[in-house]
Protein backbone atom coordinates (compact mmCIF):
# COMPACT_ATOMS: atom_id res chain seq x y z
CA UNK A 1 0.00 0.00 0.00
CA UNK A 2 1.33 3.41 -0.95
CA UNK A 3 1.11 5.54 2.21
CA UNK A 4 1.51 9.32 1.75
CA UNK A 5 4.19 10.99 3.80
CA UNK A 6 1.77 12.36 6.43
CA UNK A 7 -1.66 11.34 5.18
CA UNK A 8 -4.22 8.57 4.99
CA UNK A 9 -4.40 6.37 1.88
CA UNK A 10 -7.37 7.57 -0.16
CA UNK A 11 -9.10 4.18 -0.20
CA UNK A 12 -8.78 3.93 3.57
CA UNK A 13 -9.93 7.52 4.16
CA UNK A 14 -13.17 6.86 2.27
CA UNK A 15 -14.10 4.17 4.84
CA UNK A 16 -13.22 6.15 7.97
CA UNK A 17 -15.19 8.72 9.94
CA UNK A 18 -13.51 12.04 10.72
CA UNK A 19 -12.88 10.93 14.29
CA UNK A 20 -11.22 7.72 13.05
CA UNK A 21 -9.13 9.71 10.58
CA UNK A 22 -7.96 12.02 13.34
CA UNK A 23 -6.97 9.05 15.55
CA UNK A 24 -5.03 7.51 12.65
CA UNK A 25 -3.23 10.75 11.84
CA UNK A 26 -2.54 11.48 15.47
CA UNK A 27 -0.85 8.12 15.92
CA UNK A 28 1.35 8.64 12.84
CA UNK A 29 2.20 12.22 13.70
CA UNK A 30 3.09 11.38 17.29
CA UNK A 31 5.53 8.73 16.13
CA UNK A 32 7.17 11.27 13.81
CA UNK A 33 7.20 13.96 16.53
CA UNK A 34 5.58 16.48 14.24
CA UNK A 35 3.20 17.85 16.84
CA UNK A 36 3.00 18.10 20.57
CA UNK A 37 -0.22 16.70 22.00
CA UNK A 38 -0.53 18.92 25.04
CA UNK A 39 -2.91 21.83 25.08
CA UNK A 40 -1.17 25.20 25.32
CA UNK A 41 -3.75 27.72 26.42
CA UNK A 42 -3.78 30.43 29.01
CA UNK A 43 -6.87 31.25 31.05
CA UNK A 44 -6.67 33.52 34.04
CA UNK A 45 -9.33 35.15 36.18
CA UNK A 46 -9.91 38.86 35.73
CA UNK A 47 -9.20 41.16 38.62
CA UNK A 48 -10.54 44.56 39.52
CA UNK A 49 -13.58 44.15 37.27
CA UNK A 50 -15.48 47.33 36.47
CA UNK A 51 -19.06 47.93 35.28
CA UNK A 52 -20.28 44.75 36.93
CA UNK A 53 -18.32 42.38 34.67
CA UNK A 54 -17.42 38.85 35.64
CA UNK A 55 -14.21 37.02 34.88
CA UNK A 56 -14.19 34.83 31.75
CA UNK A 57 -14.50 31.05 32.13
CA UNK A 58 -11.49 28.89 31.36
CA UNK A 59 -11.41 27.37 27.87
CA UNK A 60 -11.95 23.61 27.87
CA UNK A 61 -10.09 22.37 24.81
CA UNK A 62 -10.45 18.81 23.61
CA UNK A 63 -7.66 16.77 25.22
CA UNK A 64 -6.25 15.68 21.86
CA UNK A 65 -6.61 18.99 20.08
CA UNK A 66 -3.90 19.96 17.62
CA UNK A 67 -2.31 22.87 19.45
CA UNK A 68 0.91 24.72 19.86
CA UNK A 69 4.53 23.80 19.99
CA UNK A 70 6.57 25.03 22.93
CA UNK A 71 8.87 27.99 22.75
CA UNK A 72 6.84 30.30 20.54
CA UNK A 73 8.79 33.51 20.01
CA UNK A 74 7.64 36.70 21.73
CA UNK A 75 7.77 40.10 20.05
CA UNK A 76 7.80 43.51 21.71
CA UNK A 77 4.13 44.12 22.48
CA UNK A 78 4.25 47.73 21.30
CA UNK A 79 4.91 46.44 17.78
CA UNK A 80 1.95 44.05 17.74
CA UNK A 81 -1.54 45.39 17.00
CA UNK A 82 -4.63 43.24 17.62
CA UNK A 83 -6.81 42.55 14.56
CA UNK A 84 -9.75 40.42 13.47
CA UNK A 85 -12.08 41.47 16.30
CA UNK A 86 -15.38 39.60 16.33
CA UNK A 87 -18.24 39.63 18.80
CA UNK A 88 -20.61 36.85 19.78
CA UNK A 89 -23.56 36.74 22.12
CA UNK A 90 -23.50 34.42 25.08
CA UNK A 91 -26.45 32.15 25.88
CA UNK A 92 -28.15 35.21 27.43
CA UNK A 93 -27.78 37.90 24.79
CA UNK A 94 -29.06 40.53 27.22
CA UNK A 95 -26.15 40.19 29.65
CA UNK A 96 -23.38 38.15 27.98
CA UNK A 97 -21.00 38.96 25.15
CA UNK A 98 -17.65 37.54 24.10
CA UNK A 99 -15.06 39.75 22.42
CA UNK A 100 -12.53 37.76 20.39
CA UNK A 101 -9.51 38.90 18.41
CA UNK A 102 -6.24 37.76 16.93
CA UNK A 103 -2.61 38.74 17.36
CA UNK A 104 0.08 37.80 14.82
CA UNK A 105 2.63 36.84 17.49
CA UNK A 106 2.65 35.60 21.06
CA UNK A 107 2.03 38.50 23.46
CA UNK A 108 2.14 38.83 27.23
CA UNK A 109 -0.96 39.28 29.40
CA UNK A 110 -3.68 40.12 26.85
CA UNK A 111 -6.73 41.91 28.23
CA UNK A 112 -9.82 43.95 27.48
CA UNK A 113 -11.02 47.29 28.83
CA UNK A 114 -14.71 48.22 28.68
CA UNK A 115 -16.87 51.14 29.72
CA UNK A 116 -19.90 53.28 28.97
CA UNK A 117 -17.72 56.08 27.59
CA UNK A 118 -14.57 55.85 25.43
CA UNK A 119 -12.70 58.00 27.97
CA UNK A 120 -13.91 55.94 30.96
CA UNK A 121 -12.75 52.40 30.35
CA UNK A 122 -12.38 49.80 33.07
CA UNK A 123 -9.21 48.46 34.54
CA UNK A 124 -7.66 45.54 32.66
CA UNK A 125 -9.76 42.37 32.49
CA UNK A 126 -7.58 39.41 31.64
CA UNK A 127 -8.33 37.47 28.46
CA UNK A 128 -7.63 33.91 27.36
CA UNK A 129 -5.23 32.84 24.59
CA UNK A 130 -5.88 29.85 22.36
CA UNK A 131 -2.73 29.04 20.41
CA UNK A 132 -3.31 26.93 17.32
CA UNK A 133 -0.52 25.30 15.34
CA UNK A 134 -0.94 23.84 11.87
CA UNK A 135 2.09 21.91 10.54
CA UNK A 136 3.59 22.02 7.05
CA UNK A 137 2.84 18.61 5.58
CA UNK A 138 2.90 16.77 2.26
CA UNK A 139 4.94 19.38 0.45
CA UNK A 140 2.55 22.18 1.28
CA UNK A 141 -0.80 20.40 0.93
CA UNK A 142 -1.20 21.45 4.55
CA UNK A 143 0.24 24.96 4.92
CA UNK A 144 2.02 25.80 8.16
CA UNK A 145 0.62 28.45 10.46
CA UNK A 146 1.00 29.66 14.04
CA UNK A 147 -2.16 31.48 15.14
CA UNK A 148 -2.99 33.22 18.40
CA UNK A 149 -6.66 33.80 19.21
CA UNK A 150 -7.72 35.77 22.27
CA UNK A 151 -11.13 35.71 23.98
CA UNK A 152 -12.73 37.73 26.75
CA UNK A 153 -16.14 36.50 27.94
CA UNK A 154 -18.12 39.35 29.53
CA UNK A 155 -21.05 38.72 31.87
CA UNK A 156 -23.49 40.73 33.97
CA UNK A 157 -23.73 43.41 31.32
CA UNK A 158 -26.78 45.67 31.27
CA UNK A 159 -29.52 44.79 28.74
CA UNK A 160 -29.99 47.10 25.79
CA UNK A 161 -26.77 48.98 26.52
CA UNK A 162 -23.94 50.09 24.25
CA UNK A 163 -20.43 49.73 25.68
CA UNK A 164 -17.07 50.89 24.36
CA UNK A 165 -14.23 48.40 24.50
CA UNK A 166 -10.57 48.14 23.66
CA UNK A 167 -8.32 45.09 23.50
CA UNK A 168 -4.63 45.04 24.27
CA UNK A 169 -1.64 43.36 25.90
CA UNK A 170 1.64 44.34 27.55
CA UNK A 171 3.01 47.18 25.44
CA UNK A 172 -0.28 47.97 23.67
CA UNK A 173 -2.90 49.76 25.75
CA UNK A 174 -6.17 50.71 24.00
CA UNK A 175 -6.72 53.44 26.62
CA UNK A 176 -3.51 55.18 25.52
CA UNK A 177 -4.31 58.30 23.49
CA UNK A 178 -2.29 56.91 20.60
CA UNK A 179 -4.55 53.85 20.37
CA UNK A 180 -8.02 55.33 20.94
CA UNK A 181 -8.77 54.80 17.26
CA UNK A 182 -8.77 51.04 17.90
CA UNK A 183 -11.79 51.15 20.22
CA UNK A 184 -14.98 49.36 19.25
CA UNK A 185 -18.54 49.18 20.54
CA UNK A 186 -20.85 46.36 21.51
CA UNK A 187 -24.56 46.44 22.28
CA UNK A 188 -26.45 43.88 24.34
CA UNK A 189 -29.93 42.60 23.48
CA UNK A 190 -32.84 44.51 25.02
CA UNK A 191 -34.62 43.41 28.18
CA UNK A 192 -38.00 43.61 26.44
CA UNK A 193 -39.19 43.18 22.88
CA UNK A 194 -38.52 46.09 20.56
CA UNK A 195 -38.11 46.47 16.81
CA UNK A 196 -34.72 45.59 15.30
CA UNK A 197 -33.04 44.22 12.18
CA UNK A 198 -30.79 41.21 11.71
CA UNK A 199 -28.94 40.01 8.61
CA UNK A 200 -27.90 36.59 7.33
CA UNK A 201 -25.95 34.76 4.64
CA UNK A 202 -23.69 31.75 4.12
CA UNK A 203 -20.70 30.72 2.00
CA UNK A 204 -18.62 33.86 2.33
CA UNK A 205 -14.91 33.22 1.96
CA UNK A 206 -12.42 35.96 1.13
CA UNK A 207 -13.16 38.08 -1.94
CA UNK A 208 -14.15 41.56 -3.08
CA UNK A 209 -17.74 40.33 -3.29
CA UNK A 210 -17.57 39.14 0.33
CA UNK A 211 -16.14 42.47 1.42
CA UNK A 212 -18.81 44.33 -0.52
CA UNK A 213 -21.58 42.35 1.19
CA UNK A 214 -20.03 43.15 4.58
CA UNK A 215 -20.23 46.86 3.88
CA UNK A 216 -23.86 46.63 2.75
CA UNK A 217 -24.70 44.65 5.89
CA UNK A 218 -23.16 47.34 8.06
CA UNK A 219 -25.46 49.82 6.35
CA UNK A 220 -28.50 47.89 7.61
CA UNK A 221 -27.47 48.61 11.22
CA UNK A 222 -28.20 45.03 12.26
CA UNK A 223 -28.46 43.93 15.89
CA UNK A 224 -26.68 40.68 14.95
CA UNK A 225 -25.66 38.69 11.89
CA UNK A 226 -26.22 34.98 11.17
CA UNK A 227 -23.56 33.16 9.15
CA UNK A 228 -24.96 29.85 7.86
CA UNK A 229 -21.62 28.08 7.48
CA UNK A 230 -18.74 27.68 5.01
CA UNK A 231 -17.15 30.61 6.72
CA UNK A 232 -13.73 31.20 5.16
CA UNK A 233 -12.83 28.17 2.97
CA UNK A 234 -9.42 27.42 4.45
CA UNK A 235 -10.33 23.89 3.32
CA UNK A 236 -11.39 24.47 -0.31
CA UNK A 237 -12.62 20.93 -1.04
CA UNK A 238 -15.18 20.67 1.75
CA UNK A 239 -15.30 16.87 1.94
CA UNK A 240 -14.13 16.70 5.54
CA UNK A 241 -11.31 14.29 4.64
CA UNK A 242 -7.72 14.38 5.80
CA UNK A 243 -6.69 14.22 2.13
CA UNK A 244 -8.12 17.73 1.63
CA UNK A 245 -5.69 20.58 1.08
CA UNK A 246 -5.77 23.13 3.86
CA UNK A 247 -4.37 26.61 4.46
CA UNK A 248 -5.10 27.99 7.94
CA UNK A 249 -3.75 31.40 6.92
CA UNK A 250 -7.00 31.99 5.04
CA UNK A 251 -8.55 32.57 8.46
CA UNK A 252 -6.20 35.53 9.02
CA UNK A 253 -7.47 37.11 5.81
CA UNK A 254 -11.08 36.36 6.62
CA UNK A 255 -11.07 37.80 10.14
CA UNK A 256 -9.29 40.93 8.93
CA UNK A 257 -11.84 41.31 6.11
CA UNK A 258 -14.83 40.84 8.39
CA UNK A 259 -13.64 43.05 11.25
CA UNK A 260 -15.30 46.17 9.85
CA UNK A 261 -18.66 44.62 10.78
CA UNK A 262 -17.91 41.93 13.35
CA UNK A 263 -16.15 44.31 15.76
CA UNK A 264 -19.56 45.94 16.35
CA UNK A 265 -22.15 43.36 15.25
CA UNK A 266 -22.31 39.92 16.95
CA UNK A 267 -21.19 37.51 14.23
CA UNK A 268 -23.12 34.30 14.99
CA UNK A 269 -21.71 31.44 12.92
CA UNK A 270 -22.49 27.79 12.43
CA UNK A 271 -20.49 25.04 10.72
CA UNK A 272 -20.71 24.05 7.06
CA UNK A 273 -18.96 21.25 5.23
CA UNK A 274 -15.94 23.49 4.47
CA UNK A 275 -15.63 24.11 8.22
CA UNK A 276 -14.87 20.44 8.97
CA UNK A 277 -11.10 20.91 9.14
CA UNK A 278 -9.81 17.38 9.56
CA UNK A 279 -6.52 18.40 11.20
CA UNK A 280 -8.25 19.55 14.36
CA UNK A 281 -10.16 17.35 16.78
CA UNK A 282 -12.85 16.75 17.86
CA UNK A 283 -14.41 15.80 14.52
CA UNK A 284 -12.63 18.59 12.68
CA UNK A 285 -13.98 21.35 14.95
CA UNK A 286 -10.91 22.08 17.09
CA UNK A 287 -10.06 25.05 14.89
CA UNK A 288 -13.59 26.41 15.33
CA UNK A 289 -13.21 26.11 19.10
CA UNK A 290 -9.96 28.06 18.96
CA UNK A 291 -11.33 30.90 16.81
CA UNK A 292 -14.87 31.37 18.10
CA UNK A 293 -16.61 31.52 21.46
CA UNK A 294 -20.30 30.85 20.86
CA UNK A 295 -23.17 30.25 23.30
CA UNK A 296 -22.49 27.12 25.35
CA UNK A 297 -26.12 26.02 25.71
CA UNK A 298 -26.18 23.56 22.78
CA UNK A 299 -26.09 19.76 22.93
CA UNK A 300 -22.27 19.63 22.95
CA UNK A 301 -20.45 23.01 23.03
CA UNK A 302 -17.02 21.47 22.29
CA UNK A 303 -18.01 18.58 20.00
CA UNK A 304 -20.54 20.66 18.06
CA UNK A 305 -19.73 24.35 18.54
CA UNK A 306 -22.10 25.31 15.71
CA UNK A 307 -25.23 24.14 17.58
CA UNK A 308 -26.63 26.61 20.12
CA UNK A 309 -29.46 29.08 20.67
CA UNK A 310 -30.12 32.61 21.88
CA UNK A 311 -32.98 35.06 22.01
CA UNK A 312 -33.09 38.70 20.99
CA UNK A 313 -36.26 40.56 21.87
CA UNK A 314 -39.24 38.55 20.61
CA UNK A 315 -37.17 36.24 18.37
CA UNK A 316 -35.68 32.90 19.35
CA UNK A 317 -32.73 31.80 17.18
CA UNK A 318 -31.40 28.26 16.87
CA UNK A 319 -28.13 27.36 15.10
CA UNK A 320 -27.63 23.76 13.96
CA UNK A 321 -24.70 21.65 12.71
CA UNK A 322 -26.11 20.07 9.55
CA UNK A 323 -22.94 18.01 8.99
CA UNK A 324 -24.47 15.71 11.61
CA UNK A 325 -27.43 14.78 9.38
CA UNK A 326 -26.18 15.36 5.82
CA UNK A 327 -26.61 12.50 3.35
CA UNK A 328 -24.58 14.35 0.73
CA UNK A 329 -21.29 14.93 2.62
CA UNK A 330 -21.15 12.22 5.31
CA UNK A 331 -17.76 12.86 6.97
CA UNK A 332 -19.49 13.82 10.24
CA UNK A 333 -22.78 12.03 9.68
CA UNK A 334 -24.25 10.90 12.99
CA UNK A 335 -21.51 12.44 15.17
CA UNK A 336 -24.00 13.39 17.88
CA UNK A 337 -25.72 10.01 17.95
CA UNK A 338 -29.08 11.78 17.65
CA UNK A 339 -28.35 14.06 20.60
CA UNK A 340 -28.52 17.25 18.51
CA UNK A 341 -31.91 16.32 17.05
CA UNK A 342 -33.34 15.51 20.47
CA UNK A 343 -32.00 18.83 21.77
CA UNK A 344 -33.58 20.63 18.80
CA UNK A 345 -36.98 19.13 19.56
CA UNK A 346 -36.72 20.12 23.20
CA UNK A 347 -35.42 23.62 22.52
CA UNK A 348 -38.06 24.36 19.90
CA UNK A 349 -40.72 23.32 22.40
CA UNK A 350 -39.24 25.58 25.08
CA UNK A 351 -39.14 28.59 22.78
CA UNK A 352 -42.64 28.03 21.41
CA UNK A 353 -44.01 27.83 24.97
CA UNK A 354 -42.62 31.26 25.89
CA UNK A 355 -45.15 34.09 25.77
CA UNK A 356 -42.42 36.67 25.06
CA UNK A 357 -41.23 34.87 21.90
CA UNK A 358 -43.25 35.62 18.77
CA UNK A 359 -40.95 34.13 16.13
CA UNK A 360 -38.49 31.24 15.86
CA UNK A 361 -35.69 31.40 13.28
CA UNK A 362 -33.48 28.37 12.58
CA UNK A 363 -30.29 28.58 10.53
CA UNK A 364 -27.82 25.94 9.37
CA UNK A 365 -25.79 25.08 6.29
CA UNK A 366 -27.16 22.27 4.10
CA UNK A 367 -30.43 23.04 2.31
CA UNK A 368 -33.72 21.35 3.06
CA UNK A 369 -35.23 22.80 -0.11
CA UNK A 370 -33.18 24.15 -3.02
CA UNK A 371 -32.91 23.45 -6.74
CA UNK A 372 -29.39 24.34 -7.89
CA UNK A 373 -27.40 22.02 -10.11
CA UNK A 374 -24.58 21.94 -7.54
CA UNK A 375 -26.16 20.57 -4.35
CA UNK A 376 -29.97 20.92 -4.57
CA UNK A 377 -31.67 19.55 -1.42
CA UNK A 378 -30.28 17.30 1.32
CA UNK A 379 -32.63 14.45 2.20
CA UNK A 380 -30.88 14.00 5.54
CA UNK A 381 -32.07 17.44 6.67
CA UNK A 382 -35.57 16.71 5.41
CA UNK A 383 -35.73 13.39 7.23
CA UNK A 384 -34.26 14.52 10.56
CA UNK A 385 -35.38 18.11 11.08
CA UNK A 386 -38.20 19.23 8.78
CA UNK A 387 -40.80 17.23 10.77
CA UNK A 388 -39.64 19.04 13.93
CA UNK A 389 -39.81 22.44 12.23
CA UNK A 390 -43.40 21.68 11.26
CA UNK A 391 -44.29 20.24 14.66
CA UNK A 392 -43.22 23.47 16.39
CA UNK A 393 -44.28 25.84 13.58
CA UNK A 394 -40.88 27.41 12.95
CA UNK A 395 -41.31 30.79 11.26
CA UNK A 396 -38.23 31.01 9.04
CA UNK A 397 -35.43 28.62 8.04
CA UNK A 398 -32.19 30.05 6.61
CA UNK A 399 -29.58 27.93 4.79
CA UNK A 400 -26.39 28.38 2.78
CA UNK A 401 -24.48 25.66 0.86
CA UNK A 402 -25.88 26.61 -2.56
CA UNK A 403 -24.15 29.79 -3.77
CA UNK A 404 -27.28 31.62 -4.89
CA UNK A 405 -30.41 33.17 -3.46
CA UNK A 406 -33.51 30.99 -3.52
CA UNK A 407 -36.76 31.24 -1.60
CA UNK A 408 -39.62 28.78 -1.37
CA UNK A 409 -43.35 29.16 -1.03
CA UNK A 410 -44.81 28.08 2.32
CA UNK A 411 -44.12 24.34 2.54
CA UNK A 412 -45.84 21.66 4.59
CA UNK A 413 -45.08 17.95 4.24
CA UNK A 414 -42.71 18.56 1.29
CA UNK A 415 -45.38 20.32 -0.80
CA UNK A 416 -46.65 23.84 -1.31
CA UNK A 417 -49.30 24.64 1.29
CA UNK A 418 -49.62 28.28 0.18
CA UNK A 419 -47.93 30.20 -2.63
CA UNK A 420 -46.04 33.27 -1.38
CA UNK A 421 -45.37 35.58 -4.34
CA UNK A 422 -42.92 38.46 -3.96
CA UNK A 423 -44.34 41.08 -1.62
CA UNK A 424 -46.96 38.76 -0.09
CA UNK A 425 -47.60 37.76 3.54
CA UNK A 426 -47.55 34.28 5.08
CA UNK A 427 -48.67 32.86 8.43
CA UNK A 428 -46.73 29.80 9.66
CA UNK A 429 -49.60 28.78 11.96
CA UNK A 430 -51.61 27.69 8.94
CA UNK A 431 -49.49 28.05 5.79
CA UNK A 432 -46.34 26.08 6.54
CA UNK A 433 -42.72 27.26 6.51
CA UNK A 434 -40.71 29.41 4.10
CA UNK A 435 -37.12 28.22 3.50
CA UNK A 436 -34.48 30.68 2.30
CA UNK A 437 -31.15 29.76 0.71
CA UNK A 438 -28.86 32.76 1.22
CA UNK A 439 -25.57 31.34 -0.04
CA UNK A 440 -24.46 34.25 -2.20
CA UNK A 441 -22.13 35.85 0.36
CA UNK A 442 -18.97 35.88 -1.72
CA UNK A 443 -17.84 32.56 -3.19
CA UNK A 444 -18.17 31.66 -6.88
CA UNK A 445 -21.83 31.42 -7.85
CA UNK A 446 -23.75 28.29 -8.83
CA UNK A 447 -26.56 27.97 -11.40
CA UNK A 448 -30.14 26.75 -11.51
CA UNK A 449 -31.78 24.19 -13.79
CA UNK A 450 -34.44 26.84 -14.48
CA UNK A 451 -34.40 30.57 -15.33
CA UNK A 452 -33.89 33.14 -12.59
CA UNK A 453 -37.09 34.62 -11.20
CA UNK A 454 -36.83 37.60 -8.86
CA UNK A 455 -38.32 41.03 -8.21
CA UNK A 456 -38.74 42.86 -11.50
CA UNK A 457 -37.77 39.73 -13.46
CA UNK A 458 -40.45 37.18 -12.61
CA UNK A 459 -40.52 33.98 -14.65
CA UNK A 460 -43.78 32.24 -15.59
CA UNK A 461 -42.26 28.80 -14.99
CA UNK A 462 -44.44 26.87 -12.52
CA UNK A 463 -42.23 23.84 -11.78
CA UNK A 464 -38.54 22.96 -11.67
CA UNK A 465 -36.90 19.61 -12.39
CA UNK A 466 -34.36 19.02 -9.65
CA UNK A 467 -33.27 16.36 -7.13
CA UNK A 468 -32.61 15.64 -3.48
CA UNK A 469 -29.77 13.57 -2.04
CA UNK A 470 -30.88 10.31 -0.43
CA UNK A 471 -29.19 8.19 2.23
CA UNK A 472 -26.06 6.66 0.77
CA UNK A 473 -25.36 9.70 -1.41
CA UNK A 474 -27.57 8.96 -4.40
CA UNK A 475 -29.77 11.52 -6.14
CA UNK A 476 -33.53 11.15 -6.38
CA UNK A 477 -35.07 13.20 -9.19
CA UNK A 478 -38.09 15.33 -8.34
CA UNK A 479 -40.25 17.97 -9.97
CA UNK A 480 -41.11 20.73 -7.51
CA UNK A 481 -43.45 23.71 -7.49
CA UNK A 482 -42.10 25.40 -4.34
CA UNK A 483 -39.17 27.30 -5.93
CA UNK A 484 -40.69 30.79 -5.85
CA UNK A 485 -37.65 33.11 -6.18
CA UNK A 486 -34.30 32.33 -7.83
CA UNK A 487 -31.46 34.84 -8.15
CA UNK A 488 -27.98 34.02 -9.47
CA UNK A 489 -25.99 36.76 -7.83
CA UNK A 490 -24.16 37.84 -4.69
CA UNK A 491 -26.66 38.80 -2.02
CA UNK A 492 -27.69 38.66 1.62
CA UNK A 493 -30.81 38.62 3.76
CA UNK A 494 -32.09 41.49 5.94
CA UNK A 495 -34.95 40.81 8.36
CA UNK A 496 -36.79 43.69 10.03
CA UNK A 497 -38.54 42.49 13.18
CA UNK A 498 -41.42 44.58 14.47
CA UNK A 499 -42.65 44.11 18.02
CA UNK A 500 -45.94 45.22 19.55
CA UNK A 501 -49.55 44.12 19.34
CA UNK A 502 -49.15 42.90 15.76
CA UNK A 503 -45.57 41.59 15.47
CA UNK A 504 -44.18 40.72 12.08
CA UNK A 505 -40.95 39.96 10.26
CA UNK A 506 -40.30 41.75 6.97
CA UNK A 507 -37.79 39.65 5.03
CA UNK A 508 -35.77 41.27 2.24
CA UNK A 509 -33.06 39.93 -0.06
CA UNK A 510 -30.57 42.52 -1.31
CA UNK A 511 -28.07 42.12 -4.13
CA UNK A 512 -24.50 43.37 -3.72
CA UNK A 513 -25.56 46.41 -5.76
CA UNK A 514 -28.13 47.23 -3.08
CA UNK A 515 -31.00 46.31 -5.43
CA UNK A 516 -33.90 44.46 -3.80
CA UNK A 517 -34.46 41.04 -5.38
CA UNK A 518 -37.14 39.67 -3.04
CA UNK A 519 -39.32 40.64 -0.10
CA UNK A 520 -42.15 39.05 1.84
CA UNK A 521 -43.71 39.24 5.31
CA UNK A 522 -44.23 36.73 8.11
CA UNK A 523 -46.84 37.23 10.82
CA UNK A 524 -48.77 34.88 13.07
CA UNK A 525 -52.49 34.65 13.73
Amino acid sequence: MDIPRFGIPEKLADRMSMAEQHAYLRARLTRRRVLRTSVATAAVAGTGLASGLASPPAYAAAPDAVTSRAGAAHVDGSLVAPFGRHLAYGADARTQMTVSWQVPFAVKRPYIRIGLKPWALSRKIDAEVRHLTTPLLDGGRIAAAEQFYVHAALERLKPGTTYYYGVGHDGFDPADARNLGTLGTLTTAPARAESFTFTAFGDQGVSYHALGNDQLILGQNPAFHLHAGDICYADPSGSGQSTDSYDARTWDQFLAQTETVSKTVPWMVTTGNHDMEAWYSPDGYGGQNARWTLPDNGPDPVGQPGAYSFTHGNVGVIALDANDVSYEIPANFGISGGKQTRWLDRRLGELRARHDIDFIVVFFHHCAFSTTNAHASDGGVRDAWVPLFEKHQVDLVINGHNHVYERTDAILKNAVRRPVPIGERTDPTRDGIVYVTAGGAGKALYDFPAPDSYEGHVSDLESVNTYHVVKGGGKAAETVEWSRVRYTGFSFLAVEVEAGRHPRMKVTALAESGERVDHFEISRG
